[in-house]
Formats: C-alpha cells, sequence, structure tokens
C-alpha cells in the first residue's frame, strides 16, 4: 500500500481572481502533496485567517488593494506567525526581494515564471524549513525555561569572563540588574585580591573551572560565598564560557555555627585533659608534703621530698605557660623583615631533619623582597613547625615539599604544600585545636602555637588536605 500524501492546507491571498485561477492549476498539477487550495482577496480577511491559524502556507501577492504583500508580513511577524508566507509580484524587484526576505518571506516568486516544478520546489523547501525551525524554537524554548526558572546562577560570559546573558537568579544572588551585570566581569565581583589573581591564573592555564569555592560581593557589600564553574563553548574565533554559581552562604553559616559547638566541645576536653595533667604531679606533690609533715626534722629523705616538689611544681607551670601561650595572642615586639629571610632561617633550623628523610625541597621565592611587620623568632617557630609536620608527613625518598612566597598587590602569600599522607577531611577543622594531635607521643600544641603566632602577625592561613595526595599551607600576610 502506498504511503499517504501530506495533506497541505494553502491560502492565495490576491485581489484578482484570474491569478489566483492560474496560480491554483500550477498547485493542482502537484503530485506529491494532497493540498486544499483557498483563496482570498481582502487585506482583513487574510489578517482573521492568519490568527486563527488554519493554514500550513500562504501565497501572498504583492499588491493588495492599498495594501502590500510586505504590510501583511509585518502583520504577521506581529501576530507571531510561524507558517511560511511566499510573496509573489508581477516582476521581478531585486529591492523588494531583499526586503521581504529580511521581513520573514519564506521565498520570493514572480507569477510570470511559475511553474508546477517550481511551486512544488517551494512548497517543499518551506514547509521542511519550517517543521526546523519550529523544533529549534521549541528547544530553545525548552532550555531557556530551565535557564530562566534555575534557581543557580547561570549565565554566560565571554573570554575576559565579562556577562553577556543571565537568569533572573544571577540578578537575584548579586543584586545587580542586567544591564548592571553587562557592564561587569566576574572578576569585578571577587571579593579578595588573592582569588581574583588565583582565578585568572586558573582560567588562563586550565581553561576552565569545576567547583570552585569563591567569595563574591554584592552590590549591597554583603559577602555570598558560592561554588562557581564554567565550561568554554566554541562560538567561532571568539568562543565564550557557560557558567554557573551556586550559592551556599546558609551552609558555610551553618558549618560555623557547628565549628563553635566543636569549639565548646574542645574546650571542655582541654579542661578535662588539663585536669588530668595537673592532677598526677599535684598528687605527687601532696603526698611529699604529708611524708614532710609525718616525719622528723632529721629525717634524712628531706632532700628527695623537696626535689619530688620542686620537680613536680615546675611540671605544672610548665603546662600552664603552654596552656596560656596557645589560648592567647602574645604580647610580641615587631620589626620590619622580609619573609624570604626569615623563611630561610627556619628551613635551614629543619635542614638536618630534611636531610635524614631523603626529603626532595623545592623553593621559589619572588624576586623582590616581600616585607612584613614581624618577631622574627616566633615567626621562625611557626614556619617550623608546618615545615616539620610536612616533613614526618611524606615517605623517605620520595617525598616532595614546596616552599614558595609570591608578592601580590598589598599582600605576601607564604605556600607550604607536600605530597605526603594527608589530613581526613573530619580533622581538618580540629587543626589547630590545642590537645588536638594523630601522633602517637605528640602533646598537640605546636599548631595551635603556630596559628596564635600568625593570628599575632594578622596572618590568615588556610589548609587543603586529600588523603594521600598531601596537604597545603597558604599563609597570607598583609604587606608592611
Amino acid at each position: 500500500m502506498p504511503p499517504s500524501k501530506p495533506f497541505v492546507k494553502i491560502l492565495i491571498i490576491d485581489d484578482d481572481e484570474d491569478d489566483f485561477f492560474i496560480t491554483s492549476e500550477y498547485l493542482k498539477l502537484i503530485q506529491e502533496y494532497q493540498l486544499q487550495v483557498d483563496w482570498c482577496y481582502r487585506y482583513n480577511d487574510a489578517i482573521q485567517h492568519l490568527q486563527q491559524r488554519k493554514y500550513a502556507m500562504y501565497f501572498v501577492d504583492y499588491r493588495l488593494g492599498a495594501k502590500t504583500g510586505l504590510d501583511f508580513l509585518k502583520e504577521a511577524v506581529r501576530l507571531g506567525c510561524e507558517e511560511p508566507i511566499v510573496l509573489l509580484t508581477g516582476k521581478g524587484n531585486k529591492d523588494v526581494d531583499i526586503e521581504a526576505m529580511q521581513m520573514g518571506a519564506t521565498d520570493y516568486l514572480v507569477k510570470t515564471e511559475l511553474t508546477t516544478d517550481k511551486l512544488e520546489r517551494c512548497i517543499r523547501y518551506a514547509l521542511e524549513r519550517t517543521a526546523y525551525l519550529k523544533a529549534l524554537r521549541a528547544n530553545e524554548k525548552k532550555y531557556r525555561n530551565i535557564f530562566e526558572l534555575s534557581k543557580d546562577a547561570v549565565f554566560i560570559v565571554n573570554r575576559l569572563l565579562a556577562f553577556k546573558d543571565m537568569n533572573q537568579a544571577t540578578s537575584a544572588l548579586l543584586g545587580f540588574e542586567s544591564d548592571e551585570l553587562m557592564q561587569m566581569t566576574i572578576y569585578d565581583l571577587v571579593a579578595d585580591d588573592v582569588d581574583k589573581v588565583a582565578l585568572k591564573r586558573i582560567v588562563q592555564e586550565e581553561g576552565e573551572l569545576n567547583d570552585v569555592e569563591l567569595e563574591l560581593q554584592t552590590k549591597s557589600s554583603e559577602r555570598k560565598t558560592c561554588i562557581f564553574s564554567i565550561t568554554a563553548m566554541a562560538d567561532g574565533e571568539d568562543g565564550y564560557y557557560q557558567g554557573l554559581l551556586h550559592d551556599i552562604t546558609n551552609l558555610r553559616r551553618a558549618e560555623k555555627a557547628n565549628l563553635m559547638v566543636e569549639k565548646l566541645g574542645a574546650t571542655g576536653r582541654l579542661v578535662r585533659t588539663l585536669a588530668h595533667e595537673v592532677r598526677n604531679p599535684l598528687n605527687n606533690i601532696n603526698m611529699s608534703v604529708e611524708q614532710l609533715v609525718g616525719s622528723e626534722e632529721s629525717n634524712e629523705e628531706f632532700p628527695l621530698f623537696l626535689d619530688i616538689i620542686q620537680r613536680n611544681s615546675k611540671r605544672i607551670g610548665d603546662i600552664i605557660t603552654e596552656l596560656l601561650d596557645t589560648s592567647r595572642p602574645t604580647e610580641l615586639v615587631f620589626d620590619k623583615c622580609t619573609l624570604q629571610a626569615i623563611m630561610d632561617e627556619s628551613i635551614g633550623e629543619a635542614l638536618d631533619r630534611i636531610t635524614l628523610q631523603h626529603v626532595n625541597m623545592q623553593i621559589r621565592y619572588s624576586n623582590e623582597a616581600c616585607y612584613i611587620m614581624a618577631n622574627k623568632e616566633k615567626l621562625k617557630i611557626a614556619f617550623l613547625n608546618i615545615i616539620i609536620n610536612a616533613v614526618e608527613a611524606v615517605h623517605p625518598y620520595s617525598g616532595e615539599i614546596s616552599i614558595s612566597i609570591d608578592r601580590l598587590k598589598e599582600v605576601h602569600v607564604v605556600t607550604i604544600r607536600d605530597n605526603g599522607c594527608g589530613i581526613p577531611e573530619e580533622n581538618i577543622s580540629r587543626l589547630f585545636e590545642p590537645y588536638f594531635t594523630s601522633k602517637r607521643n605528640g602533646m598537640g600544641l605546636g599548631l595551635a602555637a603556630t596559628l596564635n603566632i600568625l593570628q599575632s602577625h594578622k596572618a590568615s592561613v588556610d589548609v587543603t588536605s586529600a588523603l594521600k595526595q598531601g596537604t597545603t599551607f597558604i599563609i597570607t600576610f598583609p604587606e608592611a
């Protein structure tokens, strides 16, 4: 059984009945379609048919009394007509042809040159093109809805990360209107200069970013913590990025609240640890005092008991001193120093340990002197604690530690990275907590003292780590 022919309703809009009969006769000879051809000779009636979407295709004469086929095309565009419209004219006119095609006409035909083959080809191309455009518009509408209705900020930026398009959620998140964002780049929104420099470097070197955490500053100067991703898309020579911002500000606030709860728990653990550490030497002192009270003055064991009292009293004093050093910023004397010089001395003190462990060291300093206000001896201790921890974390012979100092705008950044065993994610938040340690014989005071020293230098520290991949300390100092 032969396949059924496609049924197509066609409306010819022409104020000349003879021209209609001629055109319709050509159309009746087309074998590839089952055509229903109707005639309309009034412009206003034709517009009504257009509004009712009765026909799959329109053939429109250029001359329609006081109106023209171009007027019909304008109205069709205004009404959102998607059906193909072919403009017919008595004789060719290049200017009319160009204008008609620019206004959305599917084709432009001269009546005196019409043939059945030409009309069949015109209908076939017009219907195929219309079907393709309808599918394209449907897909565009579907994805545009996804784009517009997304709760996350979805946007398009050029290679310089300048905004080109964005959904409403982007404006809602950042507080800027669309036209304001069109004058801005992502870099304008990044809150910290260090993050700006790092972002530019990653974009230049890798071309894409996936799930990078950034702090962005909104129009109202509020800071928003977001997960930022961009994917490069090809578009001729220029290209562009599709981007996504996922707001995790509330999540980070909740994490900070949980961290405060953990710190309160840490305080409790610290009190219990302190009580345990002090109780033992205190018991020794009490027992010695009891022996002294119950013995005669000439007792030969007096020196022994006094030595026990002195030794255990010193132990309690040392415990209290360590506790105070890790719980409050110390009063330090600061001088103008270079980070390079302090780091060199810290590495020098750790050199024996590094050599014995057969660790490969890579050192890279900024060519310009990085001046800070520092207490040299205390800062050496802080650096040394981090370096020694890195040495202990890596494997002999295959271990690598890299230390770099970079000079950025108004800040200096020290990066200490190792390829060691890494730190479990659940321990990162407790890393600088007093008396927390994963070492068998450790007291858990080294990094706590380090944080206290760095904070006294108005430095910020960020730690990232991955198991079996290594740990990175990034310490940022204000410029002197």
